[in-house]
């Protein structure tokens, strides 16, 4: 199975939204950019909400034939281990394996000499085809490259082959590493990607985690000059890879936590077009955000229970921000009171959660707490639900338009 070159995880808490999203990436066809649409949720996700894989399965399958769309579509075990993979494989036909938390585990000296002594011929000067400046390769980095990351990628290939045992080739492999504090370097991830091909692993996105910070549904927080010129060097490193290592010559960089980081898509947009490359960008929290600003367009009830959520995420912020503390990022100061937020109108709690950077009203710090919060939602049960749906085409507006206004034509320059 093999993926195109352009792809789009279209992430969705809570199951509602496939059609919209879907009309968003038939929007970039017609415009001319041929984006094929993953539809990823996580097992936390499925925790919090109570859902199972298959639900993914079946809300994409839906969308497909609903608006009569021809294209191919993929259905992502989104990071998974060998411990959760089992309740994926018969929905989903993309697998991240996420080896993040293996980074740093030891690997036996006898592994880490024989890597080192296959490694021998990158020692000293390591001339990628491309970048200006050689890399500077000295054995004992090569030391530190293998016992930082070859139990990860031995984890990684555990986890492939459970998978293959299963379901043959008929699935779409991404490795993945972003949730972790430090960024691999561009030599880093050449390593990487030998030892990935050592595992045999048919990878076709890697995710790396890139300099900066990629908080949830807010815009990217660092260096923009830095991260092209990782990101421009990543593109060549897996292009000098793939003919290196004989890995998968459709192999392409990953972008995780890739929704709303709009300053450093028109440099994506910029490298991928300077090389003919293919990328793939992971969403997931601004489907949700779309939602709850389409509760608080709706007024009423469902205004009600978009501020409900508000009031109850700020009584519970260190329970729902525990797990996402690498990649949030809320100024206690910044947050407006509950008793404030009561008394917004529609347009008020909208423009405050819309991601507009430059927008009078809009709030990084309420649109962070507000990602974190869907566990409130999900809690709510039928109540959440049923406003869904009584509402759904002002709320499916608002997410085609988040996704193709402010995404697609950003990414590919529409």
């Amino acid at each position: 199975m093999k993926i195109g070159k352009y792809s789009f995880g279209t992430g969705d808490r809570f199951g509602h939204q496939g059609e919209a999203q879907l009309r968003a990436l038939i929007k970039a066809a017609d415009a001319g950019i041929e984006v094929c649409p993953v539809w990823n949720k996580s097992n936390r996700e499925h925790t919090y909400i109570h859902s199972k894989p298959t639900d993914t399965r079946v809300e994409a399958d839906a969308a497909v034939k609903a608006l009569g769309y021809s294209g191919e579509y993929y259905v992502d075990a989104d990071h998974i281990n060998l411990g959760n993979v089992q309740g994926f494989i018969n929905a989903s036909n993309f697998f991240t394996l996420d080896v993040a938390n293996k980074i740093g585990t030891p690997s036996s000296p006898e592994q880490i000499d024989s890597f080192v002594a296959s490694s021998k011929s990158y020692s000293g000067t390591l001339n990628i085809p491309g970048i200006t400046e050689p890399f500077l390769v000295s054995d004992p980095q090569i030391v530190f490259i293998a016992n930082k990351f070859l139990a990860a990628i031995a984890e990684a290939g555990k986890i492939y082959r459970f998978i293959k045992e299963q379901k043959g080739d008929d699935f779409v492999t991404e490795v993945s590493m972003d949730e972790v504090e430090t960024p691999q370097t561009p030599v880093e991830m050449f390593f990487i990607l030998k030892m990935i091909a050592e595992q045999g692993i048919p990878v076709q996105t890697i995710a790396p985690k890139f300099t900066g910070r990629f908080n949830k549904g807010v815009d990217y927080v660092g260096d923009v000059k830095q991260f092209a010129l990782e990101f421009e060097e990543d593109v060549l490193v897996i292009d000098y890879a793939v003919k290196e290592f004989g890995l998968p010559e459709n192999l392409k960089l990953s972008v995780h936590s890739g929704s709303d980081k709009f300053s450093i898509y028109p440099e994506i947009a910029r490298v991928i077009k300077k090389y003919d490359k293919g990328i793939h960008v992971k969403t997931a929290g601004t489907t949700w955000l779309e939602e709850v600003i389409g509760l608080a367009l709706a007024g009423g009830d469902a205004l009600e229970l978009a501020k409900q959520i508000y009031k109850s995420a700020l009584e519970r912020q260190e329970e729902l921000c525990a797990p996402y503390a690498d990649v949030i990022d809320i100024k206690q100061d910044k947050l407006p009171s509950s008793e404030e937020v009561d008394l917004w109108s529609s347009e008020k709690y909208a423009n405050t959660l819309r991601h507009i950077p430059g927008h009078p009203d809009y709030n990084p710090n309420f649109r962070q707490l507000i990602h974190v919060g869907y566990k409130i939602a999900a809690e709510a049960g039928e109540k959440y639900i049923g406003l869904l749906e009584e509402h759904s085409e002002l709320i499916g507006n608002c997410v085609e338009e988040n996704l193709f206004d402010r995404h697609l034509k950003r990414l590919f320059n529409l």
